[in-house]
């Protein structure tokens, strides 16, 4: 038997209180969800950040240490950028770009072109690091530390965004699932 099928004068007060619901527990999960990923988020962008000197050392060789450094690459810039634009921008493949997000190095390219390849993605970050969150680009001093950490928290807000999401909704599931919102008959 389907749950009010038959009864449509209550499904504006189900839908309501299930908005309700959602909301309440909305509020009370999701902000701590949040915060959990943009810490360890933020320890992953200081990383990020030592392995390229603080952004001042963009070099293939750099980059090739720790590929998957590029996503918090994109999101440094100004403004961050979307694996195709910075395809565009650089001028190389995306299966590049998509391999070297996953840790990879493609097996079929020349080192040379490669090499290419990684400068060329170098140069696009570089210029376009954004000089609000990187304060200590373009002087003579190097970075403190307390500006390295409020620049990590930036970059991984920006990060952690599209991961946050989905661990809210898997949760608002299995809360759903566990509130007995559904009679299967």
């Amino acid at each position: 038997m389907a749950v009010n099928l038959n009864k449509p004068q209550q499904w504006k007060a189900d839908i309501s209180a299930s908005v309700d619901m959602y909301n309440c527990w909305f509020m009370n999960f999701a902000p701590k969800a949040f915060r959990d990923i943009r810490k360890t988020t933020t320890k992953d962008v200081e990383e990020a950040l030592k392995i390229t000197s603080n952004l001042t050392d963009l070099s293939p060789n750099t980059i090739l240490k720790k590929s998957e450094i590029l996503p918090t690459l994109r999101m440094s810039t100004c403004p961050p950028i979307a694996i195709d634009r910075l395809v565009g921008l650089a001028g190389v493949t995306k299966s590049l770009v998509s391999n070297l997000e996953d840790g990879k190095v493609p097996v079929r390219m020349k080192d040379k072109d490669l090499q290419a390849g990684l400068s060329k993605i170098g140069d696009i970050i570089e210029k376009m690091a954004d000089p609000d969150i990187f304060v200590w680009l373009g002087r003579k001093t190097p970075a403190k530390k307390e500006e390295c950490f409020r620049a990590a928290t930036i970059v991984a807000d920006r990060l952690c965004g599209a991961v946050a999401n989905p661990i809210i909704r898997n949760a608002q599931e299995k809360r759903q699932l566990a509130a007995n919102c559904y009679v299967v008959g």
